[in-house]
């Protein structure tokens, strides 16, 4: 159930988002970064694709495995052009993307709830460090770490299963990154933010699922903070009785 409702609430936002003239002018910023980030790896991956296979794995001779060596090497050019869109939102996020993200957020829950809660000691510079703070140990790190065992997976004969195990968890740390906005905004301490996932992890892995989608994954993280603001007011009982230009999230 919450691995669906995951895929669901991601499709909720993007509509939210594409709907709502400030969030799409944002998402469409958010959009436009991480498509200039991706075509610049995904143009490194094509560029050096038939090296990193045959380091992998060197073209056969036999008639009875090149078959095998093309389906996995069709296979191993959709997941690095997912991760490469990974890598892209890690990047844009270190630039100034968090703060876009924030926004969104902001705007999203005022929408679902008619108010924003924050802690109101912070000043604009203070919580833009704070935002960038918390990026760090919620997606950079974790995320960066996976897709460098990743590329060492493939070192070995279980590259391709290692390759799937660890692109799941890169998206649930992606997912964990939008839905962990708001509680981070209000100073929840970060390990009880860390047990929310812990306890979501179907949700998560459902709402980062549409991450690994090549060209379709790039719109759908630039509207997720959408879907993943409406996620969390929901479960927290904060939706207001007629939100304003939002739909009830189901």
């Amino acid at each position: 159930m919450g691995f669906v409702k995951g895929i669901s609430y991601n499709f909720e936002g993007l509509l939210l988002g594409l709907r709502t003239p400030r969030l799409l002018v944002l998402g469409l910023i958010r959009f436009s970064l991480i498509i200039a980030v991706t075509t610049l790896a995904i143009g490194l991956i094509v560029y050096f694709h038939n090296s990193l296979l045959s380091s992998i794995w060197p073209r056969p001779q036999s008639p009875w495995l090149i078959w095998l060596w093309y389906l996995v090497s069709w296979l191993f050019s959709i997941i690095l052009m997912g991760l490469s869109a990974l890598l892209a939102y890690l990047i844009s996020q270190v630039l100034f993307s968090v703060v876009i993200m924030d926004q969104m957020s902001r705007i999203t829950e005022k929408l679902a709830t008619g108010s924003v809660s924050q802690d109101s000691r912070l000043g604009w510079w203070r919580q833009f460090i704070h935002l960038i703070k918390q990026e760090i140990p919620r997606a950079v790190l974790p995320i960066f770490f996976t897709l460098l065992l990743t590329v060492l997976g493939w070192l070995t004969p279980l590259g391709p299963m290692v390759t799937l195990v660890l692109s799941a968890a890169a998206v649930v740390f992606v997912a964990w990154d939008n839905t962990d906005l708001t509680p981070a905004r209000r100073m929840h301490p970060f390990g009880k933010r860390f047990r929310f996932l812990l306890r979501t992890l179907p949700f998560h892995l459902g709402f980062g699922l549409l991450f690994l989608i090549p060209v379709a994954n790039v719109l759908f993280l630039a509207f997720a903070p959408v879907g993943a603001t409406l996620y969390f007011v929901t479960i927290n009982n904060e939706i207001s009785p007629q939100p304003k230009n939002a739909p009830l999230p189901r």
